[in-house]
């Protein structure tokens, strides 16, 4: 191989030489049944790689200044880098302590952001579940809400302020606000409110 592309071939007796390695200590050896063919030896203990102590904290602390997490998805992220999950859940439950991480606020937010993106009661309940938030922290909230003025609202932007008489057409109306997560009695509301009620 003469081409200039490729870097010359590893000749891997003159290295065994150079570095003066005995073939028991070396990492690449023959296999007894195939002395031709290779086989590479496994270190019996792997050395750990992962996040500890003030490292793992400094991380978490780096995390949570971009964006609020629940608790389950901070021990989730956090668990990926860390060497010990045990650690990694002792960690957490100190900073919600303190205050740095609450599921309470990523609650409140949450209920913002998918009020604002149109999402009904029950839509808001399982994007809680699914972060593992429990819906009791913001049921205030969506009690106080007015959820038939936000169907009829999300109504009215998507089809208009007509009421149809056209059963077809009403059951796309029903179909598309039980997606965005209301219930029954906020759409039956929201599509038979006219105008001037």
């Amino acid at each position: 191989m003469s081409n200039p592309k490729f870097p010359k071939m590893l000749d891997y007796e003159a290295l065994k030489q150079q570095f003066d390695e005995s073939p028991a200590e070396s990492s690449i050896c023959s296999h007894p049944s195939n002395p031709d063919a290779l086989h590479f030896e496994t270190d019996p203990q792997p050395k750990a790689q992962g996040l500890t102590g003030t490292r793992l904290r400094s991380y978490a602390f780096a995390v949570l200044t971009r964006k609020e997490y629940s608790k389950a998805d901070l021990v989730e992220k956090l668990a990926l880098y860390a060497m010990d999950r045990d650690e990694v859940i002792k960690l957490v439950d100190e900073l919600a302590t303190e205050n740095y991480q609450s599921d309470q606020r990523v609650a409140e937010m949450l209920l913002s952001s998918q009020k604002r993106k149109g999402k009904g009661p029950n839509r808001i309940k399982l994007a809680l579940k699914n972060k593992k938030i429990d819906t009791e922290l913001i049921q205030e909230e969506l009690k106080e809400t007015d959820w038939n003025e936000q169907a009829y609202q999300l109504k009215v932007k998507k089809f208009g302020k007509t009421v149809e008489r056209d059963p077809k057409l009403k059951a796309k109306q029903i179909r598309f606000l039980q997606y965005r997560g209301f219930d029954l009695d906020a759409i039956f509301k929201a599509i038979s409110r006219r105008e001037d009620d």
